[in-house]
């Protein structure tokens, strides 16, 4: 039999009947659909974890303290971490290339008789790098893929120096609806606010904000607050001395884990920490890099992308089976078929070949419907993973493959069997 003819047969073969053909491709359009519809949780998982870690960057260690609970209270376990801790932490570890640290506190600023409550955050000069790193909010009306920029943040005026941090400056930058709350359409820049008990310098405002997920904008307001130097802000805003947020840039990324038990040596000092009997060390603090939290999430997503393969799996072998049931009805069916066409010259492979693509055939016919049914699933599964499911453009031909590998794995048996029956006997079967 020539390759044209084999087709034909299988496809007559096939389609014979159609009901079942198509009750027998329903396993495989599941189990495809699934496999398109995973790999795409997958993906969506990953880049969700990406995009909520954003801020910590390849060469960023994010340094916390330890907290405990204290008749329902949230407070530090051990001791703080404190402004002057960060601030000796590029003297005292020479990985550590640069420290940012902020503070967040509500408060109220007055100009005249107008005054507002607001949150109000201290920060260190590079406040702006990591708004920008974060990703979260933009200028409004940005251009979409345009990179932003610190400059871009600021509308009027200037944000403060590192030399201002260090010499406590009372000054302050505030953000666009805040100016105007107090200012009305007045210049701000040089006037005098009282932030708390402290008088401020406005050196600067920022530009009208947005945020860059449309559908956070009715719930936050980024224009609403004002920064301050960090020193200043520990000494004017709070009654006692606050914990720090810290996060400490290493000189070498490459070595970020030498740095790390580096910083975990300063610190351990800086809080006369000591080693228990049992060998551990009470820490008071945590470290956590960008390679932490991502390998802990993506284990967690490895691991949902591993139930949803399994269960792709198992629908895909249901498929098989059911590929291999009807094929082997259909050998059943057309014994004397397969007797007259052995007695009139074909082979035994091309026996085989015929009902092998047979078991091809709807194993691909279950593959396209089913990469049709996964793609369409996917905004339904988007809506189980937080909006995030991506289409890989690999899984389609991996789909593909899998279901024509199903065909060919469950339809071998079935073929070589009809290639094996006797002439003669298959001739006189009733």
């Amino acid at each position: 039999m020539t390759l044209a003819n084999t087709i034909l047969s299988a496809l007559r073969g096939a389609t014979a009947n159609k009901l079942r053909a198509a009750l027998t491709t329903l396993g495989i359009i599941i189990g495809v659909a699934s496999v398109i519809a995973m790999l795409a949780l997958g993906n969506g998982a990953r880049a969700a974890v990406d995009a909520n870690f954003r801020f910590l960057g390849s060469d960023s260690i994010q340094v916390a303290a330890q907290m405990a609970m204290d008749h329902g209270q949230i407070v530090p376990a051990g001791k703080i971490l404190s402004y002057e801790d960060g601030l000796e932490m590029t003297q005292q570890v020479p990985l550590i290339r640069s420290v940012d640290m902020s503070v967040s506190s509500s408060g109220k600023l007055r100009y005249g008789r107008a005054a507002v409550d607001l949150n109000i955050t201290g920060s260190t000069a590079d406040a702006l790098q990591s708004v920008v790193n974060q990703g979260t909010v933009q200028p409004v009306n940005w251009p979409e893929g345009q990179k932003l920029t610190t400059a871009a943040f600021v509308g009027e005026g200037r944000f403060f120096s590192p030399e201002e941090v260090l010499a406590n400056a009372p000054v302050c930058v505030l953000g666009w609806q805040t100016a105007q709350d107090l200012f009305g359409g007045d210049n701000p820049l040089g006037q005098e606010v009282w932030v708390n008990r402290q008088r401020c310098e406005v050196i600067g405002v920022l530009t009208e904000l947005e945020m860059v997920d449309p559908s956070q904008r009715l719930n936050n307001d980024p224009n609403e607050g004002a920064y301050l130097p960090i020193s200043t802000a520990v000494r004017s805003l709070y009654e006692q001395e606050p914990t720090v947020n810290i996060t400490a840039h290493v000189t070498d990324e490459k070595r970020i884990d030498e740095a790390k038990d580096a910083l975990t040596q300063y610190l351990r000092s800086r809080h006369e920490i000591t080693q228990q009997p049992d060998g551990t060390w009470p820490d008071d603090f945590t470290l956590t890099t960008r390679r932490d939290v991502l390998g802990a999430q993506q284990d967690a997503a490895r691991t949902f992308s591993l139930l949803l393969a399994a269960m792709a799996v198992v629908s895909l072998v249901v498929g098989g089976i059911g590929i291999m049931n009807v094929m082997l009805v259909s050998v059943s069916e057309r014994t004397r078929e397969i007797g007259v066409r052995m007695a009139v010259g074909a082979r035994g492979r091309d026996i085989t070949a015929q009902f092998l693509l047979e078991a091809v055939l709807l194993g691909a016919v279950g593959g396209l419907l089913g990469v049709a049914v996964g793609m369409l699933a996917i905004p339904v599964a988007a809506t189980l993973n937080q909006g995030m499911a991506l289409l890989d453009p690999n899984s389609i031909p991996l789909a593909l493959g899998v279901a024509l590998l199903t065909g060919v794995v469950f339809g071998l048996y079935p073929a070589l069997r009809a290639s094996q029956l006797d002439p003669i006997e298959a001739l006189g079967y009733e």
